[in-house]
């Protein structure tokens, strides 16, 4: 058996890490048309930063697993074809701001279509609105050149969290494959459930039908991006009362029924997923003329904006509102701490919405590179989901820096925002950088992750978010 994979991003490149460690008997090719991309997944330093990730590659690259930029040979060949292509946000036209764009999921079908020369299996891979699988089929049956080539379209979402995605691809709650309820249907659904049932095992393989796999993707999202809005609503109120949003959540954590996860209040949610999947949500709402279901999901997304927004404000308050000309260190850029990925990132909103006010950024991230933070914060909206986008101008802004060490960040700045849980930042000598940091010195600690009463002893006015506000921060913000 052969399968190709078209996309080498976080989710093509792991996923099929995974199936080629895991069945050695299958031939595994990764195809980009992003040359640098395919190079390095080639090398010893892998595009995107996963723990455990290099490892799997290694072991399987060059054995049968292989990355490449000839797509038309390798999709060809391949009996089973995941597409892990971009669904980017459309930025114009129908459904702006919220609709799929499905041009690289077209593009990719007409590859498809054109090189076929036998059956295959067509998996969605990448996050995509219901009904694209009906869509995709027309594509490829109308563009085929040989009668006898049968396309059968399989959704298996992932359910990958960045930071642990090995371990979700090793050890996953289930595994969803969605698919036609007809025969070659059904048998397309069971050769690609043998695949994983080399080593998962069979009770985790659910099987549904192609819009229910599609829907259970966007809707696994819209409930954990709800989850962290819910708690983050509180972190507000418990602000302005005087109670601990940490003590809260762990009372409403212990209740079997709510469980304790993603109930961490922060400063926002990102990740290439969650606010792009419940806007996609709101659209497919409203076009089957679902307007109150969909106002109550985008109600989410604008929780999350109003946590970033409320964080900057917060910062800008207790600074005698103004930051103009003032520097301020940024612990972590990444939107969550083992990966370098960036992609819709709270910091991006809370660093412009600093550098708005005039304050001067400097950031210090363990993954993400100066080029990419550049990048991120000179790009439009919804562009960070674009092929060319690894590839577009990062531009150097006046007012921010990327530093490469901690310390130097902290050095002569007014402040500490801490936007990133990375474990590194708990083992930091505080005093060492309140000594370096201009008076009054203020951490805002948007994770919640730091040692706040040890903090204030050493002298630094503390802001933790969803707690008790310090004396200091009362007087300027209440």
């Amino acid at each position: 058996m052969k399968i190709a994979c078209i996309g080498a991003g976080y989710v093509g490149g792991p996923t099929m890490a995974m199936v080629a460690l895991k069945c050695p008997d299958i031939e595994v090719v990764v195809v980009d048309i992003n040359e640098e991309r395919i190079k390095a997944w080639n090398s010893d330093k892998l595009p995107i930063y996963e723990p455990g990730l290099l490892e799997v590659v290694q072991e399987a690259r060059g054995r049968n697993l292989f990355f490449s930029t000839d797509t038309k040979k390798h999709v060809g060949e391949a009996d089973i074809i995941f597409v892990s292509v971009n669904t980017p946000t459309k930025t114009h036209g129908i459904g702006a701001g919220k609709a799929a764009d499905l041009t690289y999921w077209e593009g990719a079908a007409r590859l498809i279509a054109s090189v076929s020369t036998s059956s295959k299996i067509v998996v969605e891979k990448s996050t995509v609105p219901v009904k694209t699988a009906e869509a995709i089929g027309k594509v490829l049956r109308r563009n085929c050149q040989d009668p006898n080539v049968n396309f059968e379209i399989l959704s298996n979402p992932e359910f990958l969290a960045e930071g642990t995605a090995i371990e979700d691809l090793q050890h996953p709650d289930r595994v969803l494959i969605g698919g036609a309820d007809t025969e070659s249907g059904q048998k397309a659904i069971k050769t690609l459930a043998e695949v994983y049932a080399h080593w998962i095992p069979r009770e985790r393989i659910l099987t549904a039908n192609l819009w229910s796999a599609e829907l259970a993707k966007l809707t696994a999202n819209a409930f954990l991006a709800q989850r962290i809005s819910s708690i983050n609503a509180i972190s507000a109120l418990c602000e302005a009362t005087g109670a601990d949003v940490s003590q809260v959540a762990h009372a409403i954590g212990t209740d079997s029924r709510i469980g304790p996860k993603f109930l961490n209040a922060s400063v926002g949610f990102g990740g290439s997923c969650f606010q792009k999947d419940i806007l996609n949500l709101c659209y497919v709402c409203e076009t089957v003329g679902l307007k109150e279901v969909a106002d109550y999901w985008y109600q989410v997304v604008s929780m999350n904006d109003y946590q970033k927004q409320r964080f900057v404000e917060r910062v800008i308050g207790a600074m005698f509102n103004t930051v103009s000309q003032k520097k301020i260190a940024i612990y972590g850029f990444a939107f969550k701490k083992d990966t370098g990925d960036t992609r819709e990132t709270p910091a991006i909103d809370v660093c412009k919405g600093l550098i708005r006010d005039g304050a001067k950024c400097c950031i210090y991230d363990p993954e993400v590179t100066p080029e990419q933070i550049f990048r991120d914060l000179s790009a439009p909206k919804f562009e960070w989901d674009r092929p060319n986008y690894s590839r577009s101008q990062s531009h150097m802004l006046e007012n921010v820096q990327v530093q490469s060490d901690p310390i130097a960040a902290a050095d002569g700045a007014h402040a500490i925002c801490v936007l990133t849980e990375w474990d590194e930042f708990k083992k930091y000598d505080f005093a060492a950088l309140y000594e370096k940091m201009v008076k009054p010195a203020f951490i805002f600690d948007g994770r919640n992750i730091l040692d706040h009463a040890k903090l204030r002893e050493i002298g630094f006015i503390v802001y933790a978010l969803g707690k008790p506000l310090d004396q200091f921060l009362q007087k300027n913000y209440s």
